[in-house]
């Protein structure tokens, strides 16, 4: 084995050109799967560099040994620390800085000699590489080229043998470094996933695992084709036994088989007033790992179409009759998405559904209801912050109660100066509703209060506009509208050249 060497580099001929920069990519971990690209580097290089502990043992020189020649220059990038512990006064970041910086002095002074430097990297340069540390400071003062390796997502998934993503599935690649909150709602929202950098983190990537329900689903794999190698179900891994080199891994749902369940659930999801921008990762995981989703048509075109799925759409005056059907497939063992716009529990679809649930025939089976952007609050950010203190919020259908009710609550509601948000002002069949509830309003407020008529927010006819309460055109108003009627203290204020905005103070004066 050649003994690594470090030469101070001498200054060019005068008129010589710089060395060239080379980012090596190794593949993950079995020399077999260097590219040719790759080997033709390493072996032409003046000079080899490669990162490793202070033990100075690299597994990046390892995997490249073979192809390494007596005569070349070998320098050693030897981590400063391997853990966060420091008393470097920049702390770990900084020293860790520091120690990139002094490396790339190093490497720039065999470039600026003309000698070639080849920088060997683990799986590919640019893919989670110490590499890119180089690259970064080097890459726009000398000539450079990257040659890609095999990454160990890759890798995993070929020594899994099972798909990673296939069809229109979207892949997630994290570091489990991350806050065990923002792991589980990433996992949670992806078809597939690949964690990184498992190690002292398997513990709380498992839990992430576990809280976004596709721990039965992970799989873990360890020095993916490299001597030790291990895989098996994430779950049945012992914690205490996981080094670095390991990833956990979400294969392809596709084709992958339903558990067989006795009984199955119904999960009422909020899709917010519009497309997917609106989905929260909890919700969206839950309409990727359906077996069926139910819902009216419209609201179910919102959700991209997956094989395995079956989808059940329906008129959207059926709401009972959808929510009794998502329950009686349930009963057969179906995990089943019941999609409602907007938050489903503010006039939508998780209290049809929770009304046949408490039927006797379906009280044993688990309803859930994941929360949505409702309209209000999407109307409302829209405008500025109009909902910025108390409000109530008054649906204008007379379909399921009478207009009295709805007549009654408005006096009430506009007598105690709270700002309204009101729902379904208006349809192809009910046109008179708006001008009356403007006429009702009209009794306690203001002509000039403002309110926000907003008209698809999300959609691709968005509209959001602000007029007076006595300005209010009920003609412009469909079932596609909500109106923010203002309270005596909400405030228009114009900023800018064409901004105006809506908002209601926190603060209400004092009698």
């Amino acid at each position: 084995m050649t003994e690594p060497r470090s030469e101070r580099p001498t200054e060019p001929p005068s008129g010589e050109l710089p060395g060239r920069l080379y980012g090596v990519g190794l593949g993950p971990g079995d020399p077999s799967l260097m590219t040719v690209r790759a080997v033709e580097v390493i072996a032409g290089a003046d000079v080899v560099a490669y990162h490793s502990a202070r033990h100075g043992r690299s597994i990046a020189r390892s995997i490249a040994a073979r192809h390494l020649r007596p005569g070349q220059i070998e320098e050693p990038l030897v981590y400063p620390l391997t853990t966060e512990t420091t008393d470097h006064p920049g702390g770990y970041r900084g020293a860790m800085d520091e120690f990139y910086e002094e490396a790339a002095v190093r490497l720039a002074a065999h470039l600026d000699a003309g000698r070639s430097v080849a920088v060997l990297a683990e799986g590919d340069p640019l893919f989670y590489s110490s590499y890119m540390h180089m690259h970064k400071r080097l890459a726009h003062r000398y000539p450079t080229e990257v040659i890609p390796g095999v990454t160990s997502v890759s890798a995993a998934a070929a020594r899994l043998g099972t798909p990673l993503v296939e069809a229109e599935e979207v892949l997630t690649v994290l570091p489990g470094t991350l806050p065990e909150e923002e792991l589980t709602a990433r996992l949670a929202a992806t078809d597939s996933a690949v964690v990184m950098k498992l190690g002292r983190t398997f513990g709380k990537v498992r839990r992430a695992l576990d809280a976004s329900g596709r721990l039965a689903e992970a799989k873990y794999v360890e020095r993916a084709t490299m001597e030790g190698e291990r895989t098996g179900d994430l779950a049945e891994v012992d914690e205490d036994t996981v080094p670095y080199f390991s990833v956990a891994v979400l294969p392809s749902r596709v084709d992958a088989g339903r558990p067989a369940r006795e009984r199955g659930e119904v999960v009422v999801v909020g899709t917010g007033p519009a497309g997917p921008l609106w989905l929260t990762p909890e919700s969206r995981g839950a309409l990727a790992g359906a077996d069926d989703l139910v819902g009216y048509t419209t609201y179910l075109d919102r959700v991209p179409v997956r094989p395995g799925q079956t989808r059940h759409g329906s008129d959207n005056k059926v709401e009972s009759e959808r929510a009794e059907f998502a329950l009686q497939l349930a009963a057969r063992g179906r995990k089943v998405a019941v999609v409602s716009g907007g938050d489903p529990g503010i006039f939508a679809m998780a209290t049809a559904v929770l009304e046949v649930a408490s039927e006797d025939a379906y009280r044993d089976i688990p309803v859930q209801v994941l929360p949505g952007v409702t309209a209000a609050n999407a109307a409302a950010a829209r405008a500025g912050a109009p909902l910025g203190h108390d409000y109530a919020t008054i649906s204008l259908s007379d379909r399921l109660k009478p207009w009295e009710v709805v007549a009654e609550r408005l006096h009430k509601a506009a007598s105690a100066d709270l700002v309204l948000a009101l729902y379904n002002p208006g349809s192809r069949s009910r046109t008179w509703q708006v001008g009356k509830a403007r006429e009702l309003l009209l009794e306690h407020r203001a002509p000039d209060t403002p309110v926000v008529v907003a008209r698809d927010v999300g959609g691709p006819t968005e509209r959001v506009r602000i007029v007076a309460l006595a300005d209010l055109d009920p003609a412009e108003v469909d079932m596609r509208t909500i109106l923010l009627v203002g309270s005596s203290q909400t405030r228009t204020v114009r900023r800018g050249d064409d901004e105006t905005v809506v908002w209601t103070p926190r603060r209400y004066p004092e009698a």
